[in-house]
């Protein structure tokens, strides 16, 4: 059995991506560490708790000791690293968690790793030889895009958020661990995930939370920020994939090919709660929206080039926008008609 550490298994994608690791890989046995903060909800992986393969350990990834002890405990083989604060809003208010837990963190992470796996620079002991450090970041730390272009791998970074620039910087980390040391490492930048599981305070489980409340749905601005939809079980398949097959010391953007305004979302979403939940009166959810004032350093738009993971690694994602918001809509009118 091949023992790999997953950090932050207990948020969104973390919890997608367990149960579908476990089912494709029975030879794996994960070790999920996680905080638990507001973000992380044990309830995402009741489908694996009792997996023979899964092991739950609450604990901090700044914690150097308990990484240094696990690691011992373990003999890990890789780690995938998903922990992260990442509410963009939160990251403007309390800037301070974000730097600890992202860029901290994760130094604190791969440079247990370095030194558990290897005897000195460049030179990995025996036994852990391929193995493998996969740093899970984002489209943001880009910046932001006009009317037209694509991110890829070599766009130049440009954060304009605290969340981005903490992300930009465990990227960083990340990469000056590859090239001054020689650990294999590969990053992973994603562009924005829906589905299953997202914590409510995102954007698609905020429309549909406060339409089935009768409330006011809050968009940004004037609606037009735009954003290329990435369905999370199309990512959890390119994350194994970059995982198992990338090219040690590169990174691969993952991105769904989806982009659609704040606009089209949330009057998609409401389209569709028309149909399946519809209101009294004939009304439609679309008169909640609401427009309310924008959030500083506010991105227009975002959206990858996922040529390299598509050409290199034989990645394609199976969802487009309209196929994957039924099925997110489908899960969360189930999570909330047991509320």
């Amino acid at each position: 059995m091949i023992n790999i550490l997953i950090t932050g298994g207990a948020g969104f994608i973390g919890s997608n991506f367990i149960p579908y690791f476990l089912e494709k890989n029975p030879e794996i046995a994960v070790i999920n560490i996680d905080k638990l903060t507001y973000a992380g909800d044990l309830k995402n992986l009741a489908e694996v708790e009792n997996h023979n393969n899964y092991t739950f350990i609450k604990g901090d990834i700044c914690d150097r000791s308990l990484i240094e002890s696990l690691f011992r405990q373990y003999d890990f083989k890789g780690v995938i690293h998903f922990a992260a604060e990442s509410h963009v809003d939160n990251s403007i208010t309390n800037p301070d968690e974000f730097i600890k837990t992202n860029v901290f963190g994760t130094f604190t992470l791969i440079d247990v790793a370095k030194n558990y796996w290897m005897n000195s620079p460049y030179v990995y002991k025996e036994e852990y030889k391929g193995c493998r450090f996969h740093h899970i970041s984002t489209d943001e730390v880009y910046g932001t895009l006009g009317e037209t272009g694509l991110f890829s791998e070599t766009t130049p970074y440009a954060p304009n958020s605290p969340y981005s620039a903490s992300k930009a910087s465990s990227d960083f980390i990340v990469r000056s661990y590859f090239h001054t040391y020689g650990i294999n490492v590969v990053t992973t930048n994603c562009s924005n995930n829906y589905g299953p599981k997202q914590h409510d305070e995102k954007l698609i489980p905020t429309i549909i939370r406060k339409a089935l409340a009768e409330e006011n749905i809050p968009i940004y601005g004037d609606g037009k920020n735009i954003r290329d939809w990435l369905y999370v079980l199309d990512h959890c398949t390119g994350i194994d994939l970059a995982f198992k097959k990338g090219k040690p010391g590169e990174t691969y953007n993952i991105g769904g090919r989806n982009e659609r305004d704040n606009n089209y979302v949330a009057t998609k979403v409401c389209e569709l709660l028309d149909d399946m939940v519809p209101r009294k009166k004939n009304k439609s959810y679309n008169e909640l929206i609401t427009y309310v004032k924008d959030r500083p350093g506010h991105d227009l738009r975002y959206a990858i080039d996922a040529t390299k993971i598509e050409k290199e690694l034989g990645w394609k994602a199976d969802e487009n926008f309209e196929t994957g918001i039924k099925k997110t809509l489908s899960w969360y009118l189930k999570k909330y008609s047991k509320l």
